[in-house]
């Protein structure tokens, strides 16, 4: 049977959490990702407080670490500041019991593009080391990122999964930024069913770009850009989890939700 869990990215912080993770349940959402956007809030107590009463509601949890990443950067201080925050992370996801570690990988900067690959993907290496070495039960998660400036084109972020066998997450926006509006849903899906994965890990929104890529992220509007890709996701029995990166989180994975049961006979 295909599984898809649909839900929103940020949980409101440790005292709200309990609270939100009721009132997403009552939506019948099913998975939700703990944004650590600006700082990685929770401890491990409480990591496993949450992760506990998310289990208990059949909420399938993953993370985004920090923005403040770039494991490329021209100062060697600051690529290891990256490295720790993302594995600070996974401590606390693997105590949230949260699947994934999502983020954006690096910055291209004076670089050439290869170069900063051949780094970041040093880099996630030496990282699953250590994850291994501390029984971390998560997974790395690089993600396509919505500038052309950044690291983080579909094929970059597949060509990483198979060299380091790390996972990824494909957010569909960015690579709608990426493309100017022009993404092909069945290409995208096409390379990304390469990997052979049995789940995969996305992110939606609606999203405003510019010449040089993503701009912000918009709410899903009218949802012309989701339809299709829930069609050739139910047509491909991809099991996957989607996040709803939206202004309005929650209330477009509602949205989302109900665009599957009228698709789903």
């Amino acid at each position: 049977m295909q599984k898809i869990f649909l839900g929103p990215a940020g949980l409101g912080g440790y005292k709200k959490a309990v609270e939100n993770l009721k009132k997403f349940h009552s939506f019948g959402l099913t998975a939700i990702e703990i944004a650590f956007t600006h700082n990685i809030y929770l401890n491990n107590q409480q990591s496993k407080e949450i992760g506990k009463i998310a289990k208990e509601m059949n909420i399938q949890l993953s993370v985004h670490a920090p923005y403040w990443i770039n494991l490329a950067s021209k100062e060697k201080i600051k690529r290891k500041q990256s490295q720790q925050r993302i594995l600070t992370s996974c401590e606390r996801a693997h105590y949230l019991g949260a699947s994934y570690v999502v983020f954006h990988p690096a910055f291209f900067g004076n670089y050439q593009k290869q170069e900063v690959y051949e780094i970041t993907k040093k880099s996630i290496l030496e990282m699953q080391e250590i994850i291994t070495k501390n029984k971390f039960n998560t997974q790395l998660a690089p993600e396509t990122t919505g500038k052309y400036s950044a690291l983080g084109s579909l094929d970059e972020v597949i060509k990483l999964a198979k060299e380091t066998k790390c996972s990824l997450c494909v957010d569909f926006a960015h690579l709608q930024a990426r493309e100017q509006g022009k993404l092909n849903y069945s290409e995208a899906l096409d390379k990304l069913e390469t990997l052979k994965l049995k789940f995969y890990h996305f992110h939606f929104s609606g999203i405003e770009w510019t010449l040089k890529g993503e701009r912000k992220h918009l709410n899903m509007g009218a949802s012309v850009l989701f339809l299709p890709l829930a069609k050739e996701i139910l047509k491909r029995k991809i099991n996957c989890s989607i996040i709803s990166e939206s202004p309005v989180t929650w209330q477009d994975s509602i949205k989302m939700k109900k665009i599957f049961e009228k698709l789903i006979p």
